[in-house]
């Protein structure tokens, strides 16, 4: 039985850190529309829009407007958002939470905020396929450390006094942060692939493609090996075996969109066989095919970095490897 929470703890910072992760996840949707379809210098200048301030361009204009300049400009409107949504979280933190070390985590998030807003507007300024890339990358980061806050405030982190000993809990540990390192280096490669130097030769995106082929496929493996570890270890904690069973799901959907994104952006793979039944497929450049499949791959791999980073953090907080020798069977059996 878990010990209550003490009635003075506010549920006002973990309504807000839930907030920014509902607003976080649409956001890196966006962003993905903005890379596929090349619209990143729609708005030549930052921080106004076309000499406007950002929140007062005229929204006939930005409505009625080109695409590209509706994605561009309502990415960054929908950043404002997550920004002013963070301000308030980090306020909320300061006023409620009494761990001094969640307080600097919201501040932390706060930075990477603003230096991912700063790394947007020098992919404008600069006109710099570099910043793009980083910007990519620092986008799952803040929306995994969003998710981490969530963790962080919940009713649940703060009402648990001890971990609970489980077969193998050390293990599931290094299972679950290693499955979030891999995930995010899996994103990394993701953006170099998508944000290719402009001098690059064939070569090298062969090079970046099989990286990260390879590493998806290491990353499937690693999912495979984490979620059974939960479901044999620690399959009575649904605070594990709940994201273990979302985390599964989107990889295989994330292999599905990946072999997606190939098809509507190269061509049916000749290795996969089945070229004469669809000899007549064409790519068609910046479709809507190849824009909602390749965003949607981009997103998952997001939601993917997520779901392991509350493993993770659930992992190091609720499991404790159960003793060796013979007191093991019977440690376990009590904690049942």
């Amino acid at each position: 039985m878990k010990p209550p929470i003490a009635q003075s703890v506010s549920p006002v910072p973990h309504s807000l850190a839930l907030l920014l992760v509902a607003v976080t996840f649409p956001l890196i949707w966006i962003g993905g529309l903005v890379t596929t379809y090349d619209a990143g210098m729609a708005v030549p200048d930052w921080p106004n829009t076309y000499g406007y301030n950002l929140f007062l361009y005229p929204w006939q204009t930005w409505l009625s407007g080109p695409w590209d300049l509706l994605i561009e400009h309502g990415h960054r409107l929908w950043a404002s958002l997550a920004g002013i949504v963070t301000i308030a979280l980090v306020v909320a933190e300061w006023c409620y939470d009494d761990r001094r070390w969640a307080r600097w985590v919201s501040l932390a998030a706060l930075a990477g905020i603003i230096a991912q807003g700063v790394l947007g507007g020098l992919r404008v300024r600069m006109d710099d396929v570099l910043f793009a890339r980083i910007h990519g990358c620092v986008g799952p980061a803040f929306f995994a450390l969003t998710v981490a806050l969530a963790v962080f405030t919940s009713a649940r982190w703060r009402s648990q006094d001890a971990a609970r000993e489980i077969p193998k809990g050390e293990q599931l540990r290094r299972l679950a942060v290693a499955t979030t390192a891999l995930a995010y280096l899996q994103l990394v490669l993701g953006s170099a692939l998508r944000h290719m130097p402009v001098g690059a030769t064939p070569r090298d995106f062969r090079a970046a493609a099989l990286f990260h082929v390879l590493i998806a496929v290491a990353l499937m493996i690693q999912v495979t090996l984490l979620v059974a570890r939960v479901v044999r270890s620690a399959r009575a904690e649904r605070a594990l075996v709940r994201p273990a069973t979302g985390l599964f799901v989107c990889m295989l959907l994330q292999i599905a969109l990946g072999l997606g994104t190939w098809i509507v952006k190269y061509g049916w793979p000749v290795w996969l066989g089945g070229g004469d039944y669809w000899a007549g497929f064409v790519v068609q450049a910046e479709s809507r095919l190849q824009a909602h499949v390749t965003t949607a791959h981009v997103a998952i791999g997001s939601l993917i970095l997520a779901l392991t980073v509350v493993i993770a953090l659930r992992s190091l907080r609720l499991v404790r490897g159960t003793p060796v020798g013979p007191l093991r069977r019977a440690t376990w059996e009590l904690a049942a």
